[in-house]
Protein backbone atom coordinates (compact mmCIF):
# COMPACT_ATOMS: atom_id res chain seq x y z
CA UNK A 1 0.00 0.00 0.00
CA UNK A 2 2.87 2.33 0.82
CA UNK A 3 4.38 1.66 -2.57
CA UNK A 4 1.04 2.37 -4.29
CA UNK A 5 0.66 5.59 -2.33
CA UNK A 6 4.18 6.62 -3.37
CA UNK A 7 3.43 5.96 -7.03
CA UNK A 8 0.21 7.96 -6.86
CA UNK A 9 2.03 10.84 -5.18
CA UNK A 10 4.70 10.82 -7.89
CA UNK A 11 2.08 10.81 -10.62
CA UNK A 12 0.25 13.75 -9.09
CA UNK A 13 3.50 15.68 -8.78
CA UNK A 14 4.61 15.02 -12.37
CA UNK A 15 3.67 17.80 -14.84
CA UNK A 16 1.23 16.64 -17.50
CA UNK A 17 2.27 17.31 -21.09
CA UNK A 18 -0.60 18.99 -22.91
CA UNK A 19 -1.10 18.80 -26.66
CA UNK A 20 -0.28 22.01 -28.49
CA UNK A 21 -3.36 24.18 -28.95
CA UNK A 22 -4.41 24.60 -32.58
CA UNK A 23 -4.27 28.20 -33.78
CA UNK A 24 -7.57 30.07 -33.53
CA UNK A 25 -7.86 31.13 -37.15
CA UNK A 26 -11.18 32.90 -36.56
CA UNK A 27 -9.73 35.25 -33.98
CA UNK A 28 -6.70 35.72 -36.21
CA UNK A 29 -8.85 36.57 -39.21
CA UNK A 30 -10.88 39.08 -37.22
CA UNK A 31 -7.69 40.71 -35.97
CA UNK A 32 -6.35 40.78 -39.53
CA UNK A 33 -9.56 42.35 -40.86
CA UNK A 34 -9.87 44.99 -38.15
CA UNK A 35 -6.24 45.95 -38.71
CA UNK A 36 -6.30 46.13 -42.52
CA UNK A 37 -9.90 46.58 -43.69
CA UNK A 38 -10.77 50.14 -42.73
CA UNK A 39 -13.38 51.87 -44.86
CA UNK A 40 -16.81 53.35 -44.03
CA UNK A 41 -18.62 51.32 -46.69
CA UNK A 42 -16.77 48.04 -47.06
CA UNK A 43 -14.53 47.85 -44.01
CA UNK A 44 -14.51 45.14 -41.33
CA UNK A 45 -17.85 46.28 -39.89
CA UNK A 46 -19.48 45.39 -43.21
CA UNK A 47 -17.86 41.95 -42.99
CA UNK A 48 -19.24 41.42 -39.50
CA UNK A 49 -22.74 42.38 -40.63
CA UNK A 50 -22.52 40.09 -43.65
CA UNK A 51 -21.59 37.09 -41.51
CA UNK A 52 -24.35 37.64 -38.95
CA UNK A 53 -27.02 38.28 -41.59
CA UNK A 54 -25.99 35.36 -43.81
CA UNK A 55 -26.32 32.96 -40.86
CA UNK A 56 -29.70 34.43 -39.99
CA UNK A 57 -31.00 34.09 -43.54
CA UNK A 58 -29.83 30.49 -43.85
CA UNK A 59 -31.46 29.65 -40.53
CA UNK A 60 -34.75 31.20 -41.67
CA UNK A 61 -34.68 29.09 -44.84
CA UNK A 62 -33.70 25.96 -42.91
CA UNK A 63 -30.53 25.56 -44.98
CA UNK A 64 -27.39 23.96 -43.51
CA UNK A 65 -24.13 25.79 -44.14
CA UNK A 66 -20.45 25.20 -43.51
CA UNK A 67 -19.84 27.90 -40.94
CA UNK A 68 -16.08 27.84 -41.48
CA UNK A 69 -16.52 28.73 -45.13
CA UNK A 70 -19.16 31.36 -44.42
CA UNK A 71 -17.15 33.00 -41.64
CA UNK A 72 -13.95 33.13 -43.66
CA UNK A 73 -15.67 34.46 -46.77
CA UNK A 74 -17.61 37.10 -44.86
CA UNK A 75 -14.47 38.45 -43.23
CA UNK A 76 -12.15 38.37 -46.26
CA UNK A 77 -14.32 38.79 -49.37
CA UNK A 78 -13.41 42.47 -49.88
CA UNK A 79 -9.66 42.02 -49.40
CA UNK A 80 -8.98 43.35 -52.91
CA UNK A 81 -10.46 46.72 -51.94
CA UNK A 82 -7.42 47.38 -49.76
CA UNK A 83 -3.69 47.93 -50.14
CA UNK A 84 -1.60 45.88 -50.84
CA UNK A 85 -4.10 43.39 -52.29
CA UNK A 86 -6.01 45.81 -54.54
CA UNK A 87 -5.79 45.82 -58.33
CA UNK A 88 -6.59 49.18 -59.92
CA UNK A 89 -7.16 47.73 -63.39
CA UNK A 90 -10.82 48.64 -64.13
CA UNK A 91 -11.20 45.42 -66.11
CA UNK A 92 -10.45 43.30 -63.03
CA UNK A 93 -13.38 42.82 -60.66
CA UNK A 94 -12.37 43.02 -57.00
CA UNK A 95 -14.25 39.77 -56.37
CA UNK A 96 -11.94 37.85 -58.70
CA UNK A 97 -8.81 39.60 -57.50
CA UNK A 98 -9.70 38.86 -53.89
CA UNK A 99 -10.45 35.23 -54.63
CA UNK A 100 -7.02 34.87 -56.21
CA UNK A 101 -5.19 36.50 -53.30
CA UNK A 102 -6.95 35.35 -50.13
CA UNK A 103 -5.47 31.84 -49.98
CA UNK A 104 -2.10 32.79 -48.54
CA UNK A 105 -3.69 34.90 -45.81
CA UNK A 106 -6.12 32.20 -44.68
CA UNK A 107 -3.56 29.40 -44.76
CA UNK A 108 -1.14 31.48 -42.72
CA UNK A 109 -3.86 31.89 -40.09
CA UNK A 110 -4.47 28.14 -39.91
CA UNK A 111 -7.65 27.93 -42.00
CA UNK A 112 -8.34 24.39 -43.31
CA UNK A 113 -6.69 24.04 -46.70
CA UNK A 114 -9.46 21.73 -47.92
CA UNK A 115 -11.98 24.59 -47.67
CA UNK A 116 -10.00 27.29 -49.46
CA UNK A 117 -11.64 26.67 -52.84
CA UNK A 118 -15.12 27.03 -51.33
CA UNK A 119 -14.11 30.42 -49.91
CA UNK A 120 -12.70 31.45 -53.27
CA UNK A 121 -15.91 30.46 -55.04
CA UNK A 122 -18.10 32.38 -52.59
CA UNK A 123 -15.84 35.41 -52.82
CA UNK A 124 -16.06 35.49 -56.63
CA UNK A 125 -19.85 35.66 -56.53
CA UNK A 126 -20.47 37.85 -53.49
CA UNK A 127 -21.65 40.88 -55.48
CA UNK A 128 -25.32 41.29 -56.35
CA UNK A 129 -24.62 41.31 -60.09
CA UNK A 130 -23.21 37.76 -59.99
CA UNK A 131 -24.93 34.41 -59.61
CA UNK A 132 -23.96 32.46 -56.50
CA UNK A 133 -24.02 28.66 -56.33
CA UNK A 134 -23.97 26.65 -53.12
CA UNK A 135 -25.39 27.56 -49.69
CA UNK A 136 -22.43 29.47 -48.30
CA UNK A 137 -22.02 31.47 -51.51
CA UNK A 138 -25.75 32.20 -51.83
CA UNK A 139 -26.26 33.45 -48.28
CA UNK A 140 -23.08 35.52 -48.25
CA UNK A 141 -24.12 36.98 -51.63
CA UNK A 142 -27.59 37.86 -50.34
CA UNK A 143 -26.36 39.32 -47.06
CA UNK A 144 -23.93 41.46 -49.02
CA UNK A 145 -26.73 42.58 -51.35
CA UNK A 146 -29.07 43.53 -48.50
CA UNK A 147 -26.29 45.59 -46.97
CA UNK A 148 -26.63 47.94 -49.98
CA UNK A 149 -30.31 48.55 -49.18
CA UNK A 150 -32.26 50.17 -46.34
CA UNK A 151 -30.78 52.65 -43.89
CA UNK A 152 -27.41 50.92 -43.79
CA UNK A 153 -27.17 51.01 -47.58
CA UNK A 154 -27.88 54.75 -47.60
CA UNK A 155 -25.31 55.33 -44.86
CA UNK A 156 -22.66 53.32 -46.69
CA UNK A 157 -23.01 55.26 -49.92
CA UNK A 158 -23.07 58.67 -48.25
CA UNK A 159 -20.08 57.66 -46.14
CA UNK A 160 -18.01 57.19 -49.28
CA UNK A 161 -18.48 60.86 -50.07
CA UNK A 162 -17.08 61.85 -46.68
CA UNK A 163 -14.24 59.41 -47.23
CA UNK A 164 -13.41 61.00 -50.58
CA UNK A 165 -14.11 57.92 -52.68
CA UNK A 166 -16.39 57.71 -55.73
CA UNK A 167 -19.73 56.37 -54.39
CA UNK A 168 -20.35 53.78 -57.10
CA UNK A 169 -20.70 50.02 -57.13
CA UNK A 170 -18.41 48.82 -58.67
CA UNK A 171 -16.25 51.95 -58.15
CA UNK A 172 -16.20 54.31 -61.13
CA UNK A 173 -13.03 56.46 -61.15
CA UNK A 174 -14.83 59.10 -63.22
CA UNK A 175 -17.72 59.55 -60.76
CA UNK A 176 -17.95 62.83 -58.82
CA UNK A 177 -17.58 62.25 -55.05
CA UNK A 178 -20.42 64.52 -53.95
CA UNK A 179 -23.91 64.21 -52.47
CA UNK A 180 -25.83 64.35 -55.78
CA UNK A 181 -23.67 61.49 -57.07
CA UNK A 182 -24.30 59.57 -53.87
CA UNK A 183 -28.05 60.02 -54.19
CA UNK A 184 -27.89 58.85 -57.79
CA UNK A 185 -25.97 55.76 -56.70
CA UNK A 186 -28.49 54.98 -53.95
CA UNK A 187 -31.31 55.21 -56.50
CA UNK A 188 -29.37 52.99 -58.91
CA UNK A 189 -28.79 50.40 -56.19
CA UNK A 190 -32.52 50.31 -55.43
CA UNK A 191 -33.07 49.31 -59.07
CA UNK A 192 -30.11 46.98 -59.59
CA UNK A 193 -29.67 45.13 -56.30
CA UNK A 194 -33.13 43.56 -55.63
CA UNK A 195 -33.23 41.44 -58.82
CA UNK A 196 -29.94 39.82 -57.83
CA UNK A 197 -31.16 38.56 -54.44
CA UNK A 198 -31.52 34.78 -54.59
CA UNK A 199 -32.73 33.17 -51.36
CA UNK A 200 -36.36 33.18 -50.12
CA UNK A 201 -35.45 34.70 -46.75
CA UNK A 202 -33.47 37.53 -48.32
CA UNK A 203 -36.10 38.25 -50.97
CA UNK A 204 -38.70 38.58 -48.22
CA UNK A 205 -36.68 41.43 -46.69
CA UNK A 206 -36.16 43.42 -49.87
CA UNK A 207 -39.47 45.38 -50.02
CA UNK A 208 -39.12 46.84 -46.53
CA UNK A 209 -35.50 47.80 -47.10
CA UNK A 210 -36.27 49.44 -50.43
CA UNK A 211 -39.17 51.36 -48.88
CA UNK A 212 -36.91 52.49 -46.05
CA UNK A 213 -34.34 53.90 -48.46
CA UNK A 214 -36.97 55.51 -50.70
CA UNK A 215 -38.53 57.23 -47.68
CA UNK A 216 -35.14 58.73 -46.88
CA UNK A 217 -34.66 59.95 -50.45
CA UNK A 218 -38.13 61.49 -50.50
CA UNK A 219 -37.45 63.37 -47.28
CA UNK A 220 -34.07 64.47 -48.58
CA UNK A 221 -35.65 65.93 -51.71
CA UNK A 222 -38.22 67.76 -49.59
CA UNK A 223 -35.48 69.37 -47.53
CA UNK A 224 -33.13 70.18 -50.44
CA UNK A 225 -35.38 71.85 -53.02
CA UNK A 226 -35.79 68.61 -54.90
CA UNK A 227 -32.08 67.92 -54.67
CA UNK A 228 -30.98 71.27 -56.09
CA UNK A 229 -29.59 72.41 -52.74
CA UNK A 230 -27.44 69.36 -52.11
Amino acid sequence: MRRLATIIALLLATPVAHAATAPDWRAGLQDFATSHFRHPAWGWQHSRRDYALARELAREDGVAIDDDVLFATAWIHDIAAFVPWEDKDPHHDHSDVGADKLGDVLLRLGFPATKIEAVRAATRTHMFYRKAVGPEAVYLHDADALDWLGAIGVARIIATVEHGNPPTTPPDPDAAPDLPAAVAQIEQNLKDVPPGVQSPAARARVPALVAEARAFLARLRTESEGGAAL
